[in-house]
């Protein structure tokens, strides 16, 4: 069942003892705003704990199969749309763009009826076989910790090494030095909509809906579920 209306909603989870998202610019240390000193999880992060959950869930069967996964390639994914619609032939094309416009239409909604998080979510699929793009109906923001975090450093120890010759210059110890980074408390919220006119486009309905609440329900807590009236 498509949706009706527009959904507001506030979502808040708690970290202890954990790096809820670290930055790769920054040896993985947790994100901090610099200015107020308060503890951020981005929105690509969020999002990509709401697609491994789908994934683990409904096993990456479609209409729940996942776009965006560790090792995709996406212009194969675009090639498998292009056959599923009938347009195979035109996967032969010198163009650097492939796709007629009809071909393009039909394999964005193939897409969107096929892949959770791009009915969700939306995504750029206009990469050499055209797919288009899509509007996601689902749009949050970045989590940010209620107060302000202190960031720990770990000294950690690997009881073996990659290699021989690291053996060797350890004359068999074998260890291996490391460090980790956690947060000892924070309180973090973020912001979501979703909007029931792009729902409509994509084909996102109750029950993705109700997947997406879920995820959360089971580690955090859903402080706000204010449908709009149209």
């Amino acid at each position: 069942m498509s949706l009706e209306n527009r959904y507001d909603f506030v979502l808040m989870f708690d970290v202890k003892d954990g790096n809820p998202n670290g930055d790769p610019d920054a040896g993985n240390l947790p994100r901090v705003d610099a200015e107020t000193g308060q503890g951020l999880v981005t929105d690509v992060c969020i999002k990509r704990k709401i697609r491994n959950f789908v994934s683990l869930t409904k096993e990456e069967q479609p209409p729940y199969d996942i776009y965006i996964k560790e090792k995709a390639i996406l212009n194969e994914v675009h090639e498998k749309a292009y056959k599923a619609v009938g347009a195979a032939d035109e996967l032969k094309s010198d163009k650097k763009r492939k796709g007629s416009d009809d071909s393009v239409d039909k394999a964005r909604t193939w897409m969107c009826q096929n892949f959770y998080d791009i009915r969700t979510f939306g995504a750029v699929m206009s990469t050499g076989v055209n797919c288009g793009q899509v509007r996601g109906p689902a749009q949050i923001t970045f989590a940010r910790s209620v107060s302000p975090i202190v960031s720990q450093e770990h000294s950690i120890t690997r009881m073996a090494v990659a290699t021989t010759a690291e053996a060797e210059k350890q004359s068999g110890d074998n260890r291996t030095m490391g460090r980790k980074f956690t947060v000892p408390y924070g309180l973090y919220m973020g912001h979501g909509f979703i909007s029931a006119h792009l729902a409509q486009q994509t084909g996102f309905s109750e029950d993705d809906l109700e997947l997406l609440f879920r995820r959360w329900s089971r580690c955090s807590t859903m402080i706000a579920r204010q449908p709009e009236v149209k």
